[in-house]
């Protein structure tokens, strides 16, 4: 098979400046993962395989004329050395805010690149695990893991390793012609990556999901909690196999639920946290022996709670912690409302200051769409015993 040239047209750019580009990229989705994990478009993607986030133009160094055409232009004194800038244009009136007039340039540009949402799920996850996984009687969980560890001449074009490829070509092309150059690429320059699949079987985990859907929660705290749990599902589908997942809804009574009634279903009614605690309670006593269970309970509410069930709720979350791997609570504020500004009766200054010396209780605050990206990492981050 023979590869022409113009198969490999890139649109005004080389192989090596596109794929120069996709890492500009990825860096720049790295750098702004709080802003993206919680980015609307994703969360209500419905499981498509790719979504489109804002990222800012990354273009290439490129030479410009003068168009203001100055004399001189372009002269120096040939003492310049690399890190030397030479001139920067318009630095007067750019009209990028501050004194001065108004400018009448350009501001810089933002584009929405197209990323597959398991490359970005591979991006968020890569430093996550489930905390304090110990040892337990049953081991029955692969932990499924990819690793590309070889080249070969042969393979399907969505594993094709461009750069290997790139190299290959150059190196035939100065045996060929005597000119190291990149160009003329034929079926025997191709190179593809090959993987393999490693499975670690470790301890059973079960991760329960609980909900506060009284009439307090807004939309801005549904899709706050949602979200949050959506990566959180992601997350363990995608680095545990068979991880168990129990969801658990409540306002004034407590009952478990559909994965997808927990994520559709609306709020009303009061709230009374212990209900959902004592149920998370009565499953792992029927289901889920936690001597051969790793245990995982988080629960999302708005921190209102009925005030004489304050009591019972500490109670019961301290039994939660003794019985389980990790307690994990996060309490969503009002958009914009400032976290100092929340009343003292709410359930996390609560928790703060009674379970306080609980090493495995972790609480975290969240008022911003990009604090649940921090929230993962918070309840996921890496800790306590590796299997």
């Amino acid at each position: 098979m023979n590869v022409q040239r113009q198969d490999w047209s890139l649109q005004r750019k080389g192989i090596i400046d596109q794929e120069r580009h996709k890492e500009r990229v990825k860096e720049a989705i790295r750098k702004n993962l709080g802003s993206i994990v919680s980015n609307e478009s994703i969360i209500m993607s419905d499981g498509k395989r790719a979504v489109k986030v804002p990222i800012r133009s990354l273009d290439e160094f490129k030479f410009r004329f003068d168009h203001h055409k100055r004399k001189h232009v372009g002269q120096g004194n040939g003492k310049t050395k690399v890190g030397d800038v030479i001139g920067r244009e318009n630095q007067q009136g750019q009209g990028q805010g501050g004194s001065g007039e108004a400018g009448n340039t350009g501001g810089g540009e933002l584009y929405e690149a197209e990323v597959n949402i398991d490359e970005l799920a591979a991006l968020i996850f890569e430093d996550l695990e489930l905390p304090f996984l110990e040892e337990r009687a049953k081991k029955a969980i692969p932990s499924r893991t990819t690793r590309f560890n070889e080249i070969r001449r042969t393979g399907i074009m969505s594993n094709l390793d461009k750069r290997r490829m790139i190299l290959e070509n150059i190196k035939r092309n100065a045996r060929e012609t005597g000119e190291a150059k990149f160009g003329n690429v034929k079926k025997e320059d191709l190179r593809f990556k090959t993987w393999e699949e490693t499975f670690e079987f470790q301890s059973n985990a079960v991760v329960l999901a609980l909900m506060d859907v009284s009439g307090s929660m807004s939309e801005f705290k549904k899709y706050i909690a949602r979200s949050f749990y959506f990566w959180m599902v992601r997350f363990l589908r995608t680095k545990y196999d068979n991880v168990e997942i129990v969801f658990i809804s409540h306002h004034t009574e407590a009952r478990e639920v559909t994965e997808e009634q927990f994520f559709t279903q609306g709020e009303s009614g009061g709230t009374v946290v212990s209900s959902a605690y004592q149920l998370a309670l009565d499953i792992i006593k029927k289901r889920y022996k936690p001597s051969d269970w790793n245990i995982y309970p988080f629960h999302f509410s708005d921190g209102d709670n009925y005030y004489s069930d304050n009591d019972d709720a500490v109670r019961l979350a301290d039994e939660l912690i003794e019985t389980c791997n990790l307690f994990g609570y996060g309490e969503i504020g009002d958009e914009g409302f400032p976290s100092y500004r929340r009343p003292a009766g709410a359930l996390l200054s609560i928790f703060n200051e009674r379970l306080k010396n609980k090493e495995r209780f972790i609480g975290v605050r969240i008022d911003e769409k990009e604090d649940v990206y921090p929230a993962l990492k918070q309840f996921f981050g890496k800790r306590g015993v590796e299997v």
